[in-house]
């Protein structure tokens, strides 16, 4: 693999990165140093694209087309409990979700480029901040990403532990669902434990409310689709011997196409109001879309996939997984421009296996070589020198 030589340099990177990690729009050390090594490789550098977002440009040959890679920065607000060397030296902060990883092997994929790569054209490196709270690449959008690096298409890259490394998949069409926020307010009549009814029952009201919520996915729509709808958390003002007069129920929908989401939003409060006319009280629902699905582009799906087979090998590499129900901001890239975001595996054994967000994950090294050489034949082959003759 081409950037084998940089592994040494890439652990390094990453070791550093996850020993400081920073929350969401607080990755100032993290873009600060990015934006250093992207100098250093002799690039053109903007700072503060999105608030602490970073973008490094590198032109080759007289090549008119450009490409997009992005890689997220950000930290979780996680406790490690790992026991490695490198752990987090910032309390109740980690990089859970291989973040770190992701920005090393977009920072050997640079490095290689700068004075290795053979392509003729132009690759815009997109370091974003914010990635979790999917407010990050909506800021760098705001702040004109794509008006100021037009590129011809854009991709992104994530680790999955559990999958062995060096393996690699992606889809064309959705590839990772929306991810909406719901909240349901009811509001009954609160009385005497012992004289249920002189009043309403909140908690009997939002029960039934619960219940009735999984109807949504089992028997409201189409079956061949996907869709989850999850209460997380039930509050009232109930006491030991009061019943309670409200009750707050929140939770996450998840869906994998735009119209399912809305499908979910629209039963969801045809069930509140039902539910709480048939027990004459008032319900209010909000429900607010942080995430899009993530949808893939036919073509840069198809480029993605070609690209990692070079890299890993037929066998190694599935264009056409399933999709996957967690979300990612990359998503409102993919939106704005032709997209495509290839998952790679992070191991199956240890914290490489753990599930992202744990708090005894860890990115694994070895897998920084094969995902900053498929940054690398990704380049090569969409800016392929051909483009000049």
């Amino acid at each position: 693999m081409k950037t084998e030589s940089l592994q040494k340099q890439m652990t390094q990177w990453r070791h550093d990165f996850h020993r400081h990690p920073e929350l969401g729009f607080n990755e100032s050390r993290t873009a600060q140093r990015v934006a250093e090594l992207l100098t250093s490789f002799g690039m053109e550098v903007h700072t503060g694209v999105g608030q602490t977002g970073v973008v490094g440009v590198l032109q080759k040959g007289n090549g008119t087309a450009a490409i997009g890679l992005r890689a997220d920065m950000d930290a979780l607000p996680i406790t490690e409990i790992g026991v490695h060397s490198y752990r987090s030296q910032m309390e109740g902060v980690m990089h859970a979700c291989g973040h770190d990883g992701h920005t090393a092997m977009l920072l050997g994929a640079a490095a290689y480029l700068s004075t290795h790569g053979e392509f003729s054209g132009k690759v815009v490196f997109i370091f974003q901040p914010n990635e979790e709270h999917g407010l990050g690449a909506l800021a760098m959008l705001d702040d004109g990403l794509f008006d100021q690096f037009p590129v011809d298409a854009v991709y992104g890259l994530h680790n999955i532990p559990g999958m062995p490394v060096a393996e690699f998949s992606t889809r064309a069409g959705p590839v990772t669902a929306s991810e909406s926020l719901f909240e349901i307010e009811v509001n009954a009549q609160g009385g005497h434990a012992a004289l249920p009814h002189m009043g309403v029952d909140a908690i009997v009201v939002g029960a039934e409310i619960v219940n009735s919520l999984q109807t949504i996915v089992s028997r409201k729509l189409n079956p061949g689709l996907n869709g989850v709808v999850s209460v997380t958390e039930f509050v009232t003002d109930g006491k030991r011997n009061v019943l309670p007069g409200q009750a707050r129920l929140s939770g996450d929908a998840r869906a994998l196409t735009p119209e399912i989401n809305a499908q979910i939003e629209s039963r969801m409060r045809q069930i509140v109001d039902g539910i709480c006319m048939a027990h004459g009280v008032s319900g209010k629902v909000s429900y607010d879309t942080i995430f899009p699905a993530t949808i893939n582009a036919a073509a840069a799906s198809q480029s993605a996939a070609q690209a990692a087979r070079v890299v890993a090998g037929v066998d190694a590499v599935d264009g056409a997984c399933e999709p996957k129900l967690f979300s990612e901001d990359f998503a409102h890239m993919a939106a704005a421009n032709t997209g495509c975001y290839m998952l790679m595996g992070n191991g199956t054994d240890g914290p490489h296996a753990r599930p992202l967000h744990s708090a005894d994950y860890d990115f694994n090294d070895q897998a920084l070589v094969p995902g900053s050489s498929w940054w690398v034949a990704l380049v090569e082959q969409e800016l392929a020198q051909s483009v000049d003759l």
